[in-house]
């Protein structure tokens, strides 16, 4: 039964007589009967949108800086103009009452709240169109926020890192033994059966460009291989518990067993006429970009980590491959977001990568949540992220865009505020007594347009932006 949607494992789970199925996994091979012992909202699905559910609902939403100064903006800005009329007209020259109305409507008229309330949302639109560009579709601008201040990125192992899909890694021939003919019998014989691991050997031999032939008297043994009759020759391929059963001595490839399972790799023993042949091996290969973005996420000061269903031994040595240096295995969905929670102690920002049902919970209970855009509906629902490529070279470019972003917006911020107190002040006539200067309302509006103008270019800035991580970006970029 291929689990992978809900514990992430990758490869199918035997299941015997007596043994609990879960709902909304696929059955691989054959077909058997089952009883259904919870429905509805019990079943292990409906636990898991419970889970997502639950975690949006209790997300907090960040407050925005600009939200508070606009609040308080107008009004001060009011109370200013105010004081300064009455300023004027009990202490300015004559005409009191002319002075006093043209330097409180040249106040309302150069501060400028435009400026304040664009320079945030300006950037954060600009920001998550460029994201969009490249294939990184960012969900809203509190996304585009928090991404810039992650400090910790946690990426889900089948699906995420690797490709999902068993292929054939590994062809080692026994002393003696033709490399070419011990795939081509073996892709012959595991022609007939359903499972993934057959079939990856036997799409292997078909692009190694090996001619297979139909097999005869055909047997698949649950749990252990296949055994059959290829060209008049007897052939069986499988675990160790198959070549037990007939009796095989494997003493003079197991150490090449050894090596590949150490490697995370499936290795499966191939027999021919009684006599150990070789070993194939399938393994849930390394995506071609993982390694680098895994690198560069790394070199931006990221920790990465690696939270998986799948076992210790397969997701240590993916681990090593790509570089990772601290892995969480044997998680199931349900403890996912609590390992998330965990990481999130400290008040550290954590991203969670994945793209399957059994991630769905993790990514809401992350900071920010990335689906792979080539995943789930469920997962996709629950990110605020999603890498339509399905490279995770999307995750380093969205935190990148995001930084740049963020940078954008408190530039803006910045000189909306300096325009503001230095325009406001000069505009009430702070500087008449000192140097007779007082502003007209025609220059105040053309001053308050300059600084609404000063902003929208400086969010367009980020049109020209190119992320320093990578020479080429995911999507169409």
């Amino acid at each position: 039964v291929d689990e992978s949607m809900v514990t992430g494992e990758s490869l199918p789970v035997d299941k015997a007589p007596g043994d609990a199925v879960i709902g909304a996994t696929v059955n691989t091979t054959g077909a058997f009967k089952f009883q259904a012992t919870k429905v509805g909202k019990d079943t292990a699905l409906a636990q898991i949108v419970k889970l997502v559910q639950d975690a949006m609902g209790s997300k907090a939403p960040i407050a925005r800086l600009v939200d508070v100064v606009s609040g308080y903006f107008v009004p001060t800005v009011m109370i200013i103009a105010i004081l300064t009329f009455l300023a004027w007209f009990n202490f300015g020259p004559s005409p009191a009452l002319a002075y006093a109305v043209v330097t409180a409507v040249t106040v309302l008229i150069i501060a400028c709240p435009c400026a304040v309330g664009m320079a945030v949302p300006l950037s954060l639109v600009a920001g998550v169109g460029k994201g969009a560009e490249h294939g990184v579709l960012i969900r809203n601008g509190e996304a585009l926020q928090t991404a810039s201040q992650l400090k910790v990125i946690v990426l889900d192992k089948t699906g995420t890192i690797t490709k999902g899909k068993p292929e054939l890694t590994d062809t080692v021939p026994a002393p003696g033994i033709d490399a070419a003919m011990l795939l081509r019998l073996a892709g012959s014989a595991d022609r007939p059966s359903e499972h993934p691991l057959a079939q990856a050997i036997v799409d292997g031999a078909r692009n190694s460009g090996l001619a297979l032939v139909e097999p005869t008297d055909f047997e698949a043994v649950p749990g252990h291989g296949v055994e059959t009759i290829v060209e008049g020759r007897q052939v069986w391929v499988g675990n160790r518990k198959l070549m037990q059963r007939h009796k095989i001595d494997v003493s003079a490839i197991e150490g090449d067993v050894e090596r590949l399972q150490g490697e995370g790799k499936t290795a499966m023993y191939v027999a021919i006429d009684g006599k150990a042949a070789g070993v194939v091996a399938v393994a849930d290969t390394i995506k071609e970009d993982s390694v680098e973005a895994i690198r560069v996420m790394q070199g931006m000061g990221l920790e990465v980590v690696m939270l998986t269903g799948d076992n210790e031994r397969t997701a240590q040595a993916i681990a090593r491959q790509v570089g990772i240096d601290r892995v969480l295995a044997e998680v199931l969905p349900e403890d996912k977001a609590q390992e998330v929670h965990m990481l999130k102690q400290g008040g550290r920002k954590v991203g969670m990568v994945g793209d399957g049902i059994n991630d769905a919970p993790a990514l809401v209970e992350a900071n920010v949540g990335f689906a792979i855009g080539t995943g789930t509906d469920v997962a996709i629902e629950a990110a605020d992220i999603t890498l339509m490529s399905g490279s995770l070279k999307g995750v380093a470019y969205a935190i990148e865009v995001s930084r740049a972003t963020m940078g954008n917006a408190r530039q803006g911020l910045f000189g909306a505020f300096i325009y503001n107190s230095i325009g406001v002040p000069i505009a009430a006539g702070v500087l008449f007594p000192f140097f007779g200067l007082l502003l007209s309302p025609l220059i105040a509006g053309a001053a308050m347009a300059a600084s609404s103008i000063t902003v929208v270019t400086n969010a367009n800035r980020l049109r020209f932006f190119k992320a320093r991580s990578f020479a080429q970006t995911t999507g169409n970029g």
